[in-house]
């Protein structure tokens, strides 16, 4: 392990506080009885004491140093004095000890009273302190300088997500969003449980992925010697608990699926879908607006939320439309009872990409999804798709072309789905048939697998049901103002981190090139970078072999990029 010059001098300190008999990471609890919002809102003048946090800040001045504790729930500022702390002869806890072993990040606790300094400012006397844990490492701190310029801000984002208890520590703000998504589950879950419903687990492993037109990951339990396949989705088995007798349930489940990665999917995401027996689409739409507004004023206060350059507000009624409709509405075209190929033909004339193994259903999300869906900002009700693209979904009441559905745009973004779920098992085997059969034709998207189990518990009985379903991760993205799902992830999933290479001096100037501008002309980085013939040769040879960079022959020439 390569260590860098702070992390050995760390070290040092590490191996000399034990010389003194100190353990840097002592085993006992230590007795906290205030935390920093604590003590700014009950302040009292002398009051005792005991905090606990991270040292994140110092200015030494002999005898004496102001320093800035961490917790939490924010920062205090704390008052080290010699002849406080060492009252005695002996001044090796302070002079030693806190001037020279101690260093930003590391935990102390700290046995103080309360005082107000001469500029106003709310303050910790330390009487007495312990080391709790020492930081071997150190905190990507940003530098600000005499003019009040900040430097070297931790605001990279891969290394912000590889490394997000570091983001969490040096960027407060970033602990904000995680509050407002821990207030939205809680605020969701209490307007479910208010209305008497029952929130329950599923399994994760499933012998079917089901419930989702997605791809799955797909395991092997080694005792019964079988596939296994992470959740995609939960419905299947929340429909069969409708059908066990439960009047309405809800899950907040994590589901898995095995696709593309970009600012708005990750392949682990949070969902939450509820079922209620003996209602319709039409009574889910008004739980949604209710729903929604109540989370948008738990976690903001306000039912508005800025999102980019837009102001969305989630104060219900929302406006409703059917697919047909907007359809029609942004491209002129009815897709009413067109026929595959019309369709295709019709997609292929609006400039959309499609292909002999996409469905009706498929042709028409597609249209959908390149004309008309980033038209909705406020929270719109899309309703009534086609029967083709739900096939879990009840045949709309009065044509049985459509089905009785909604989605819920925002943005130009779906957060929640719903249907009038479908109940009639004859039906529901039909559809599952037809899903296989696109399936087969090379649709990946399709169901590939009728659950047959999920058919027989039909076959009991279940009664009318609604279901809802939303993108928790996605929601929040909204009410935080996020255009990354990554910003809303604790630990987004990140491509492997590349291993650290010792590079030449000739090796780091071709690849800061690189970073400023790729790709680029050989001969032209080669005039770039300023090396002789055999030290760029050398560093060429250096980078593809990290395979850093690579090297490319097209018409207009050879080019040179960084690896991806």
């Amino acid at each position: 392990m390569q260590l860098s010059e702070q992390e050995r001098v760390r070290r040092e300190k590490l191996s000399t506080l034990r010389e003194l008999g100190i353990e840097p990471y002592p085993a006992k609890m230590y007795p906290v009885n205030f935390t920093t919002d604590k003590i700014k809102k009950e302040f009292k003048e002398k009051q005792p004491v005991i905090i606990a946090g991270r040292l994140m800040s110092r200015r030494i001045q002999g005898k004496a140093s102001f320093a800035e504790l961490q917790d939490a729930n924010g920062r205090i500022q704390v008052y080290f004095n010699r002849d406080e702390i060492c009252p005695e002869e002996d001044k090796t806890l302070y002079n030693e000890v806190y001037k020279k072993l101690l260093d930003i990040g590391d935990f102390i606790g700290i046995e103080g009273e309360l005082f107000t300094t001469q500029v106003g400012e709310k303050t910790v006397m330390v009487k007495n302190f312990t080391l709790l844990s020492k930081a071997l490492k150190p905190l990507p701190l940003p530098k600000v300088d005499a003019d009040g310029n900040i430097h070297d801000e931790f605001n990279d984002p891969e290394m912000r997500y590889r490394q997000r208890y570091a983001d969490l520590v040096v960027n407060p703000h970033v602990k904000e969003i995680f509050i407002k998504r821990t207030k939205l589950f809680n605020s969701m879950r209490s307007f479910f449980n208010e209305q008497g419903y029952f929130e329950v687990e599923t399994p994760i492993l499933q012998n079917i992925p089901g419930g989702a037109a997605a791809r799955p990951f797909v395991t092997h339990h080694n005792a019964l010697d079988i596939p296994l396949y992470l959740r995609i989705a939960n419905e299947l088995y929340l429909k069969r608990l409708i059908v066990g007798g439960f009047d309405g349930v809800y899950e907040f489940s994590k589901n898995f699926r095995n696709e593309g990665m970009d600012r708005t999917h990750n392949p682990e995401f949070t969902a939450m879908e509820i079922y209620v027996s003996y209602k319709d689409y039409h009574w889910m739409m008004d739980f949604t607006e209710k729903l929604l507004e109540h989370c948008a004023t738990a976690v903001n206060g306000t039912t508005e939320a800025t999102f980019g350059e837009h102001k969305v507000d989630f104060k219900a009624p929302y406006k409703r439309i059917s697919m047909t409709d907007a359809i029609k509405q942004y491209t002129g075209y009815d897709i009413t009872g067109k026929t595959e190929e019309q369709l295709r033909s019709a997609a292929l004339e609006m400039g959309i990409e499609v292909d002999e193994t996409m469905g009706k259903g498929k042709l028409i999300d597609e249209i959908f999804g390149e004309k008309c869906e980033g038209n909705f900002i406020q929270p719109t009700f899309i309703t009534d798709y086609p029967k083709e693209m739900s096939p879990l979904c009840k045949k709309h009441r009065d044509n049985p072309e459509l089905t009785e559905r909604f989605e819920l745009m925002v943005c130009g973004k779906e957060i929640a789905n719903a249907y009038s779920e479908l109940n009639d098992p004859i039906d529901q085997r039909e559809r599952f048939e037809e899903q296989l059969r696109l399936s087969e034709k090379g649709d990946d998207e399709a169901t590939q697998f009728i659950d047959q189990d999920f058919l027989r518990a039909l076959e009991y009985g279940m009664p009318p049901t609604s279901g809802l379903g939303i993108g928790m991760d996605r929601l929040l993205m909204f009410l935080t103002d996020n255009a990354s799902i990554q910003e809303v992830l604790f630990f987004p999933q990140m491509k492997p981190e590349r291993k650290a290479v010792a590079l030449t001096e000739e090796e780091k100037t071709v690849l800061t090139l690189l970073k400023k501008a790729s790709p680029v002309a050989l001969e032209q980085l080669k005039t770039q970078a300023g090396l002789s013939n055999k030290k760029w040769d050398k560093a060429l040879k250096g980078l593809r072999k990290h395979d850093l960079i690579s090297i490319e022959k097209n018409d207009e020439g050879i080019f040179a990029a960084l690896a991806d």
